[in-house]
């Protein structure tokens, strides 16, 4: 048996274990032994790893084991529980710690990964964010990229950084006690401070696209004074503005749940009806801001989004202009 199926058949017997115990409130060592058709030695090895991967289990040694509690812990067998999707949940990785989920997607894209694939990490020592800045994440925040090939021209994608701004504004939305707002092109505001943001790249053969990376970060549990003092004052999270406990891999699950909504609807229904969505939940239009490119600066007031997700600003003299990238600051120098 080869190294790789090894690793496969331990995993896979850890999350038979692990079904079992959150099927059944008491189960013993030998009926689960005879279940999996393994030892109780075995049994009680594979209680002890999901034992230190946060899962709580009692033992007796005369009734056996109870699940008591699962952690809130990015595990990639809870992530599959939770997921009420068609094609995001083929292939789930996740890790403690890595350098970045948009840097290992983009690789498992070009390598032929499948579409649906997620990569998911408790903390990232090299995140990224938009126009090469580095995304901080710490501890308790919900990092991931998912994999798509939807199918389409690189003209008709330009759009979906918009997309995926609308159906992560839908997910965070149950947990808030505010409506979250979009900041142009790719933040999720609360009361004006960012709590989300997303990072889309893609790749394209004879203007097809070949694959489509989306990534998302979300300060989940971050207390204000656990955030970067850099961001403190234009950042907040869930934890902050939040109506209820805040489960990361529920949130994930939701997420990704409305992420396949509106890329089914962006598919057979055009970007119309998700273009208004994000106009309705806007936090830009109607304000005067300053888009900093890396060529120039352009002041105005943003008015519109055009039917390819760029702003429309209205400068000096009326004369109205087209904005595919930037920096984005609010009158006074607010940067969400």
């Amino acid at each position: 048996m080869t190294l790789k199926r090894i690793r496969d058949t331990h995993f896979a017997m850890k999350d038979a274990v692990l079904k079992s115990l959150k099927q059944t409130r008491v189960v013993s060592g030998q009926s689960l032994a005879s279940e999996l058709g393994i030892s109780r030695t075995a049994v009680w090895k594979y209680v002890n790893q999901l034992r230190r991967e946060g899962y709580r289990i009692s033992s007796s040694p005369r009734l056996g084991y109870t699940l008591d509690s699962v952690p809130d812990s990015l595990l990639a067998a809870e992530i599959a529980e939770n997921l009420q999707t068609r094609i995001q949940d083929r292939k789930i990785i996740s890790c403690r710690e890595m350098q970045s989920t948009q840097d290992h997607a983009k690789k498992l894209a070009i390598q032929g990964s499948s579409e649906g694939t997620i990569v998911v990490a408790e903390t990232q020592s090299a995140g990224r964010g938009r126009l090469g800045r580095s995304w901080a994440s710490p501890p308790g925040g919900l990092y991931f990229s998912v994999i798509l090939r939807p199918g389409i021209t690189l003209d008709g994608a330009a759009g979906l950084p918009l997309v995926a701004a609308v159906a992560l504004a839908r997910a965070i939305q149950r947990y808030t006690t505010v409506a979250p707002g979009l900041k142009w092109p790719n933040d999720v505001l609360i009361k004006k401070r960012k709590a989300a943001g997303i990072l889309v790249e893609m790749s394209a053969e004879m203007d097809r696209l070949d694959w489509v990376v989306i990534g998302i970060g979300v300060n989940v549990a971050a207390a204000s004074e656990q955030l970067p003092p850099e961001i403190r004052p234009t950042s907040t999270s869930l934890a902050i503005e939040s109506a209820r406990t805040v489960h990361r891999v529920q949130l994930l699950g939701d997420i990704l749940y409305e992420l396949e909504g509106a890329l089914d609807m962006f598919q057979t229904e055009g970007f119309e009806p998700l273009r208004k969505q994000w106009k309705e939940k806007s936090h830009t239009l109607g304000k005067h801001v300053t888009v900093v490119g890396s060529r120039q600066s352009i002041e105005g007031k943003a008015v519109d989004i055009d039917d390819r997700g760029a702003l429309v600003m209205e400068c000096a003299g009326g004369i109205r202009q087209r904005v595919t990238s930037g920096d984005l600051f609010f009158k006074g120098g607010a940067h969400g």
